[in-house]
C-alpha cells in the first residue's frame, strides 16, 4: 500500500539512502484517479526496495508542493538520499514510471 505523505512525515520518510517516489495528487483531478491504482501496484511490486507514497496537495500546507515546484497534478517526484533525482508530469504509463524507478534503484 503507499504510504500517505504530508508536511509533518516527510523529512522522516526521505531520511534514509532508499528510493524515495512521491505521487503529488488531488481528489478532483481525473488524471490522478486513474494514476492511483497504478501507485498502489508499484507500491506492493517494490516493498521493502523503494518507499512509494502520496502527498495529497489538497490537504497540505504546500511546503511540498512549493518545495518541489508542482505546477500540475499529477507529478511524481523520485528522491533519493533527500535529492530530487527524477520527475513525471501528468499520468505516465505504468512502464514508464517502472522504468525510472528502475533507473534509480
Amino acid at each position: 500500500m503507499a504510504k500517505q505523505i504530508t508536511d509533518q512525515n516527510y523529512a522522516e520518510i526521505i531520511a534514509g539512502d532508499q528510493l524515495v517516489v512521491i505521487d503529488f495528487w488531488a481528489t478532483w483531478c481525473g488524471p490522478c484517479q486513474r494514476l492511483a491504482p497504478i501507485i498502489e501496484q508499484l507500491a506492493e511490486e517494490y516493498e521493502g526496495k523503494a518507499v512509494i507514497g502520496k502527498y495529497n496537495v489538497e490537504e497540505e500546507d504546500g511546503d511540498l508542493s512549493i518545495q518541489f515546484r508542482i505546477r500540475a497534478v499529477p507529478t511524481i517526484v523520485f528522491l533519493k538520499g533527500g535529492v530530487q533525482v527524477h520527475k513525471i508530469t501528468g499520468a505516465a504509463p505504468k512502464a514508464d514510471i517502472k522504468a525510472a524507478i528502475e533507473a534509480n534503484l
